[in-house]
């Protein structure tokens, strides 16, 4: 029997993969589209005919009730949110109604309209912010360093919530950085990719950055997808950490990206202070291994990997468009 999936977030990063995978699988994808004046459909235009988009917002609760009656959803996965954590110290409010109260939102639709559907709720590495241990696994305590970290963690506690209360198939997956060519131009590391293709074309002359020593653990958002979708073909619903247990500085991703094409950072990358947060996280790094044992999940693309792949796709976007 054909699976139907509703995904909010669909033209994303992670949703266009995850609708990806689950077309793969046989599903029946829906996503809800926030309404925009010039339709943002870049990530998901290779399979927009295999789709059904559905008007709605994290905001509006009657647009979501009505999302899920014409989907019918079997599995809800809650990637929309405002999702870029340097634009949530200029727009906090809104960071915490799209990021956290969407959150409730969704969960509160489903519960109206289709209870017994599975839900996925997007959680962060960046919950954890200031880190009370290393690594940083799901019994962690949360301490978010900037206003998309808070509404996030009201985001994954509504959803525990929701599971304890309403006995709802709620998971949510902590997800660490994780990354692709289809990340948006303002997150570091496709600033970084994009940069170092337009340098090695001669289109551009300096990259400007902040915190060089900053430590992310990033991953493929191809493989995070995965992990999302094995939460809910689980027997009963549990939160994961998912990361690759590696970290690496922003440093040695410059260097990587720039090694990649012959060139030395030193001669392009010039340090700006407008680009360090006013609070900053400094070291991440997730242990998976309960996703490794529940959920046989493991990372097959390595950083080295991610980079170049990155680096690959921004010199032949570039290439193509000039």
């Amino acid at each position: 029997m054909t699976k139907n999936a509703l995904i909010t977030g669909i033209t994303g990063q992670d949703g266009s993969y995850l609708a990806e995978l689950l077309l793969n699988k046989g599903y029946k994808v829906f996503g809800l589209r926030r309404r925009t004046s010039v339709p943002i459909m870049e990530n998901i235009a290779h399979i927009a005919n295999e789709i059904e988009l559905i008007d709605g917002d994290l905001l509006d609760v009657h647009s979501l009730i009505k999302a899920i009656e014409n989907s019918n959803p079997d599995e809800v996965y809650n990637l929309g949110a405002q999702s870029f954590v340097g634009t949530s110290w200029s727009q906090p409010v809104l960071t915490g109604q799209v990021t956290g109260m969407g959150v409730a939102n969704i969960l509160d639709a489903v519960r109206v309209t289709k209870p017994e559907a599975r839900f996925y709720q997007a959680s962060s590495s960046e919950m954890f912010g200031k880190v009370l241990e290393v690594p940083q696994k799901e019994t962690t305590g949360f301490y978010p360093r900037s206003p998309y970290g808070v509404a996030k963690v009201y985001g994954h506690w509504i959803t525990v919530n929701y599971r304890e209360s309403y006995n709802t198939f709620a998971c949510s997956g902590i997800l660490f950085n994780h990354e692709s060519p289809r990340r948006g131009i303002e997150f570091v590391t496709r600033k970084i990719t994009n940069a170092v293709a337009r340098i090695k074309l001669g289109l551009q002359t300096e990259l400007r950055l902040g915190n060089l020593d900053s430590k992310r653990d990033w991953g493929f958002a191809g493989d995070y997808v995965k992990a999302m979708w094995l939460m809910l073909q689980q027997e009963t619903p549990e939160d994961f950490v998912i990361s690759t247990g590696e970290t690496h500085t922003v440093l040695e991703f410059v260097e990587t990206a720039f090694n990649h094409v012959g060139l030395n950072w030193r001669d392009y990358v010039v340090i700006d202070p407008k680009f360090v947060r006013p609070a900053e996280v400094d070291l991440l790094i997730g242990d998976c291994s309960k996703a490794n044992k529940v959920l046989k999940w493991q990372p097959e693309v390595s950083f080295e990997q991610l980079v170049t792949m990155m680096v690959e796709s921004d010199l032949y976007t570039i290439k193509r468009n000039t």
